[in-house]
């Protein structure tokens, strides 16, 4: 009988030093758990954004070069449609904030930059860029918070459907 007192009497001694151990133990596991569960999340809406928006791009340039319009014009009908294609990324309200940019230049062969009347004529290069700053899910070891996403596209006008330029 007395070595199964004296095996419990150190158990009990035990117990009473290690009784924080488990809440100690926990917060150093959750932590790095979270903050590598959130860098897997803000990493993969990192990507799905930046595809989002060169596909958005793309649309845009892809509807340009048909010649379509809209009642505004052309290059509200580009923007329209590659705003329409972004899946809410980019808005009308981010880009008059400034918080996004939205942009359409056009080039001659010579790749000269042309505006005005004409400067959507066949046979001129259309670029179409737009650029989105979204903040991280969870900026632990970031600075700013804000992460950058741009997107370029471009291609040659084609020739207007009765050879009747658009308005821009």
């Amino acid at each position: 009988m007395s070595v199964i007192q004296s095996s419990r009497q150190p158990a009990a001694h035990r117990r009473r030093r290690q009784k924080g151990n488990a809440v100690i133990e926990s917060a150093l596991i959750i932590l790095p758990l979270f903050a590598v569960g959130f860098a897997m999340m803000d990493f993969a809406l990192a990507l799905f954004i930046q595809n989002t928006l060169r596909e958005a791009v793309r649309e845009g340039v892809r509807y340009a070069i048909t010649e379509q319009t809209g009642s505004g014009g052309q290059d509200a009908a580009i923007k329209s449609t590659v705003e329409n294609a972004s899946m809410g990324f980019l808005t009308d309200a981010d880009i008059s904030s400034g918080v996004s940019s939205f942009s359409i230049n056009y080039y001659d062969s010579n790749l000269n930059a042309v505006s005005g009347v004409n400067s959507n004529a066949p046979g001129n290069l259309i670029v179409v860029s737009a650029t989105i700053n979204r903040k991280w899910m969870a900026p632990l070891w970031r600075g700013t918070g804000l992460i950058p996403f741009s997107a370029y596209s471009s291609d040659i006008m084609e020739s207007a459907p009765n050879n009747i330029t658009p308005t821009r």
